[in-house]
């Protein structure tokens, strides 16, 4: 599909860390033709005048940057650590080859740590006899609550918690990512006012431990007001179209390949 706007996100992928279908799992959502039931780990792409960024790279990156026809990207900004929003990183390693330079990642200290314990190859204390583009040529920049610039693009990060787990997630102009969120601490409410489009966690319709539910994630659309709201890192406890039939106007699940102009 070609782009539609110079400057978008586009959802790569909107499942929960298990994905839909979840593997020997015979459920109706998990059975359905219908594509928009099909998610894979959750990611974004943000495109801009300057080239793509993502946010998160999922164990799916390759078949995502595929499908979007995505064929370079600068850098990544990173919500956390856990597997399903980091174990796509090695498929970074060609694009530093096309660059010719490292590929810039933005993460807080305890991300960073995850990255290089779980990719300790890629950061060699000294250069191995391989040859060019073997390793992933990557730099990591750290981050904290404060605004900074990728290709151009302010983006504002968010302090979230999953769980008890302290999380990012960014706006970037009036529309927000905010991912595997279970509480959104009092100091980041007004960072997320005045929202075009919120892009929100919603994992199932029951309460969780580490995820919003439906009555949550309204909950938190009611005191926000964006315009617009798609609900991300979904199970398969959640059907497309029936969830939206009864979601409230504004609100509707998100899909892979979303994409969202700002």
């Amino acid at each position: 599909m070609p782009f539609q706007s110079d400057r978008e996100l586009i959802l790569l992928g909107t499942g929960t860390s298990h994905g839909v279908p979840v593997i020997g799992c015979h459920c109706d959502v998990c059975e359905s033709t219908d594509p928009r039931n099909n998610r894979t780990r959750t990611g974004v792409a943000v495109r801009t005048p300057r080239g793509t960024f993502l946010i998160d790279t999922s164990p799916e990156l390759r078949m995502q940057l595929l499908r979007e026809r995505i064929d370079l990207v600068e850098a990544v900004i990173y919500t956390h650590g856990h597997a399903d929003h980091i174990f796509g990183l090695d498929d970074l390693r060609l694009f530093g080859y096309r660059l010719e330079r490292p590929v810039d990642l933005y993460c807080e200290e305890r991300v960073e740590q995850q990255i290089r314990t779980s990719f300790s190859y890629a950061f060699p204390s000294s250069m191995p006899e391989l040859h060019y583009g073997a390793i992933p040529l990557l730099e990591l920049h750290r981050i904290g609550l404060q605004p900074f610039e990728i290709l151009g693009e302010s983006i504002q990060p968010i302090r979230l918690m999953h769980g008890r787990l302290p999380i990012l997630g960014f706006r970037i102009a009036n529309v927000a990512f905010c991912t595997d969120v279970s509480l959104i601490p009092d100091e980041s409410w007004p960072l997320l006012e005045g929202l075009d489009v919120l892009v929100l966690d919603t994992l199932q319709d029951e309460p969780h431990a580490t995820h919003f539910g439906i009555p949550q994630a309204l909950e938190a659309v009611g005191r926000l007001k964006p315009k617009r709201t798609y609900l991300t890192h979904i199970s398969h406890r959640l059907e497309y179209q029936a969830t939206n039939a009864r979601l409230p106007k504004g609100v509707e699940l998100s899909y892979d390949s979303l994409r969202i102009p700002y």
